[in-house]
C-alpha cells in the first residue's frame, strides 16, 4: 500500500467519484489514477468502490472504512513533516488559508502585515473561494486555516472558534437621499434598488432574513462576491449597497457615504478553523492570535479538546469577542 494510492482515494471521493476530476487534484494522468485504485483494491483483498459497469459510483462499507483511516493516516503523515520542519527550520516552511475576498481585502492585511514582521522567513498562500470551497480546502488539508461567516454547517469536520462580531452598512453616493434618513430603516432601504452579496457569501442569509421579519420583499439588481465590485456599480447609479462595515476603505471610498445599519441587522461572527488533527506549530498558534487577540494557546487548545461542537460553544459562550 503506497500513500499516494490513499491521496487519490480521498481526491476521488471530493470529487464526487468523478476520475477524471479526481486525477486533475492529484496532477495524475485519469488512466494512472484508476490503476492504482484498482492496484489497492487488489491489495486489500476487497472491494472498495461501488460500480455500474465500469464506471464508480460510490464507496463500498469496506471503503467507506479505509478512506476514514486513509484520512487519519495522511494527516499523520504531514503532522510528521511538521514536527520536522519545526526542528530542522523553525520560522520557516509556509502557511495557507482559504477565505472570502472581504476577508482578505480589508481584514487580513494588518494582521498579515504583522505576522511578516514575526515570521519573515515563512511563506504565506492566500486561498480566495466561495464557503464550499473554502471548507473542502481545510477539511482535505490542502489549507491549513479556513477564515468564514456564511455557511458554517458546511465547516463541522473543523475546529471552528470565534473571531469577532461585525455587521453591515448601507453604503450610498454621497448626497443620496438616504443620507438624510434618521433613523435609518429598512423600509427606506428597500423603496430602492438593493446591490448586494450573491447568497451564501458574507452571511447574506441575515440580509434576507431581515427583510422577511418586515414584510418587505427588496428589488435585488445586482449581486457579486466582491465587495469593490459592488461599489463600482454603487458608483454608476445602480442602487444601494448593503454590504460588510468593514469593506470601507478611506483611502479610496470618501465619495460614498457608509450609513451605519447595525440596528436593521443581526451580527454576524466571523470564524477561524482547522481540520480535527492538525499539528499547529507555533506559527499556527502566533497567526490565530494575531487574528483574534483572545484565541491565546492554552484556549485553542481547550477549544481542540472539546468533545463535541456544543462543548466547544459553550466553551466561548461567555467569552467576550471584538467588534468589528
Amino acid at each position: 500500500m503506497q500513500l499516494h494510492q490513499l491521496r487519490y482515494l480521498l481526491a476521488l471521493t471530493a470529487s464526487q467519484f468523478n476520475v477524471t476530476e479526481a486525477a486533475g487534484r492529484v496532477y495524475k494522468s485519469q488512466p494512472g489514477v484508476s490503476r492504482q485504485l484498482r492496484l489497492l483494491e487488489e491489495e486489500l483483498g476487497v472491494p472498495l468502490f461501488e460500480r455500474d459497469g465500469r464506471q464508480i459510483t460510490g464507496l463500498t462499507a469496506a471503503g467507506q472504512a479505509v478512506r476514514d483511516l486513509a484520512e487519519s493516516a495522511l494527516a499523520n503523515v504531514e503532522a510528521i513533516r511538521r514536527v520536522a520542519q519545526e526542528f530542522s527550520a523553525p520560522g520557516a516552511g509556509e502557511l495557507s488559508i482559504a477565505t472570502t475576498h472581504t476577508q482578505a481585502r480589508y481584514v487580513l492585511p494588518p494582521v498579515i502585515r504583522a505576522f511578516r514582521r514575526q515570521y519573515p522567513d515563512l511563506s504565506l498562500h492566500l486561498h480566495q473561494g466561495s464557503p464550499t470551497q473554502i471548507a473542502e480546502l481545510a477539511a482535505s488539508g490542502a489549507v491549513d486555516f479556513a477564515i468564514a461567516t456564511e455557511s458554517l454547517h458546511l465547516f463541522e469536520e473543523l475546529v471552528m472558534l470565534p473571531c469577532y462580531r461585525w455587521n453591515r452598512a448601507v453604503v450610498v453616493p454621497r448626497g443620496h437621499p438616504l443620507e438624510s434618513v434618521s433613523p435609518l430603516t429598512l423600509e427606506a432601504v428597500a423603496a430602492w434598488p438593493i446591490l448586494t452579496y450573491v447568497f451564501g457569501f458574507t452571511d447574506r442569509s441575515h440580509i434576507n432574513a431581515a427583510f422577511q421579519a418586515r414584510g418587505l420583499t427588496p428589488r435585488v439588481a445586482l449581486t457579486a462576491t466582491d465587495a469593490d465590485v459592488i461599489k463600482t456599480y454603487i458608483r454608476l447609479g445602480l442602487g444601494v449597497g448593503i454590504l460588510a462595515s468593514m469593506a470601507y476603505d478611506e483611502s479610496i471610498d470618501d465619495d460614498l457615504a457608509f450609513l451605519d445599519a447595525a440596528h436593521l441587522f443581526e451580527p454576524s461572527v466571523t470564524k477561524i478553523g482547522f481540520r480535527k488533527g492538525l499539528y499547529l506549530r507555533p506559527c499556527h498558534y502566533d497567526f490565530i492570535h494575531a487574528f483574534a487577540g483572545h484565541l491565546d494557546r492554552a484556549t485553542v487548545d481547550r477549544a481542540i479538546a472539546a468533545p463535541t461542537p456544543e462543548a466547544r460553544a459553550e466553551l466561548f459562550a461567555g467569552m467576550t469577542i471584538r467588534d468589528y
